[in-house]
């Protein structure tokens, strides 16, 4: 019987009434229905690790796949179409909350076996004037819907109305999942700790001769001691060269004296990610090369964490972030010209590659416009970004210097918008570079 470790059955009901009442003022006759996220084959026989869908974790803490949630404006009922109890699949597979479960432990005024959805959405959709569900995210789920939109229109010579109007109930969800309450917060705070437990004792782990997946397995030896059940995403942790490729997922590369290592890894805490990216060196010290890079992008984070309050946008952290990185670029000779006219040709660009922020939540890009109506989306107090400024120099970009060549570095942290500015969530994990130097110091020491 699964539900989220931090389970609290008022916090979701409190979440399902936001709904319930957004969905009201599209009129007094809607359902809205909400698939869960389904299993999926890793090969052959063996699935991929389940995991809840951000939107129904949300909604319903309810954690087992098969699972649908509606609710209806009418009467503000919640019900849920869930997999019944099965002794002998439940010795097979763990057990299952049921439908009883589903009423006594996660709110649900009724629940139905997923069996029934087909005539249960028959009979949720009659009568009713409009029916919200995330469209076009789960083509399997969006044919269920519209069969028995079909079959309830057949239906209207009986005095039985049809649903004349459809509403994406992601548009409803996730401007309230954007902005953070004080429950999900204390999540992100913690899940924060154990990603600098993790990302300090992968530092701490370093040594030439190990492999990259060596510092893998000290992080997800940090993430599950600290209580975390899964990575928010899979970790990238790449030495030498591979730190240019952005989305490097190999992780087997032989640690080499002189490396630098970039590592962004965070773990997930009852479904709130963590976010955060260090780069350090697996000798005792950065080179004077390495030095000057990370100088950089460090002192381009610290500019972007000036822009971060509440009004402002990201495209005015991000350009913050850029100003600092153009002129450090110009000071080390790697390109030519002013600061206006670096942005202005965008020279930057081939090293830059990204953006320096995105929203973090329930989801590692979570939920969240970031530009309605051609305009840049303002922060408000409650909602998550990154700030994760970098610079690659690919090993054969004959465009700069031998000296940088192969140099990547980034460098990210996880920022809460407050009502004055921002807390750094994750200031925990040491960047700069003293700091990281003198732990890689010590752990060659005790070596």
């Amino acid at each position: 019987m699964a539900q989220t470790p931090s389970f609290d059955a008022s916090v979701h009901a409190s979440r399902r009434a936001r709904v319930l009442e957004a969905l009201a003022a599209e009129g007094e006759r809607v359902v809205a229905l909400l698939p869960n996220a389904r299993v999926f084959a890793r090969n052959h026989d063996v699935e991929h690790p389940y995991r809840t869908g951000s939107d129904f974790a949300w909604l319903t803490g309810f954690d087992e796949p098969e699972s649908v949630a509606a609710l209806a404006t009418k009467g503000a009922r919640y019900e849920l179409f869930v997999r019944p109890r099965n002794p002998e699949r439940e010795q097979w597979d763990g057990l299952r909350a049921g439908l009883e479960g589903a009423k006594e432990r996660f709110g649900a005024a009724n629940a139905r076996t997923i069996e029934s959805l087909e005539e249960g959405l028959v009979e949720l959709l009659s009568g009713v004037d409009v029916v919200a569900w995330p469209l076009g995210r789960d083509s399997v789920f969006d044919t269920k819907v519209l069969a028995a939109l079909a079959k309830v229109r057949l239906k209207q010579r009986l005095k039985i109305d049809a649903p004349t109007r459809f509403v994406d109930l992601a548009a409803v969800l996730h401007p309230m999942r954007w902005k953070k309450d004080a429950h999900e917060v204390a999540l992100m705070r913690r899940a924060a700790e154990i990603t600098a437990e993790a990302h300090v004792a992968a530092m701490k782990t370093a040594a030439p001769g190990l492999s990259e997946f060596h510092l893998e397995a000290a992080l997800a030896n940090a993430f599950r001691r600290g209580g975390s059940r899964r990575d928010a995403y899979e970790p990238i942790v790449a030495s030498g060269a591979n730190a240019t490729i952005l989305h490097y997922r190999e992780n087997d590369r032989r640690l080499e004296e002189g490396d630098l290592v970039l590592i962004d890894a965070g773990c997930e805490l009852d479904f709130y990610a963590s976010d955060v990216t260090r780069t350090f060196p697996v000798s005792a010290a950065f080179t004077a090369a390495q030095a000057a890079i990370y100088d950089l992008v460090l002192a381009a984070q610290k500019a972007a964490f000036e822009a971060v309050k509440p009004g402002a946008t990201l495209d005015e952290v991000h350009d913050a972030s850029l100003r600092v990185i153009a002129a450090g670029l110009l000071d080390l000779g790697i390109v030519q010209g002013t600061v206006e006219e670096v942005l202005a040709k965008e020279l930057h660009k081939p090293f830059t590659v990204h953006r320096t922020s995105h929203w973090l939540g329930m989801d590692v890009h979570d939920c969240g416009t970031y530009y309605r109506r051609g305009e840049a989306v303002k922060l408000e107090p409650g909602c998550v970004l990154t700030v994760e400024p970098g610079l690659y120099f690919m090993a054969n970009d004959t465009r700069v210097a031998e000296q940088w060549r192969g140099i990547g570095v980034r460098i990210e942290d996880d920022l809460l918008v407050t009502d004055h500015g921002y807390e750094n969530l994750t200031a925990a994990i040491p960047k700069e570079r003293r700091e990281i130097e003198a732990l890689r110091q010590g752990s060659s020491a005790a070596r």
